[in-house]
């Protein structure tokens, strides 16, 4: 299990959405620093999802540019487009 621990900020509000089946799932992303040598500081961005209750909180308490910190599991995703491309 790939197991991660990311501290940020929220880039938007979550979009906390219901599916056919009952359960919520809310998407968000969040933006982390990291600091190199000299000042310099690179942005990265991390799309997050979250269900069921959780979901349901991060969606009424969560906002943008409010500090978070997560603990999860990665999940890399790939697929085909129309053109039959690969994307990540």
């Amino acid at each position: 299990m790939k197991k991660v621990l990311l501290t940020g900020r929220l880039t938007r509000d979550p979009e906390l959405r219901s599916l056919a089946s009952g359960s919520s799932v809310a998407t968000f992303a969040v933006a982390t620093n990291e600091f190199r040598g000299n000042g310099k500081e690179r942005a990265e961005y991390h799309n997050v999802v979250v269900w069921d209750r959780l979901a349901q909180v991060c969606g009424q308490y969560l906002g943008k540019g409010q500090q978070v910190a997560i603990e999860g599991r990665l999940q890399t995703r790939q697929w085909d487009d129309d053109r039959g491309t690969r994307q990540c």
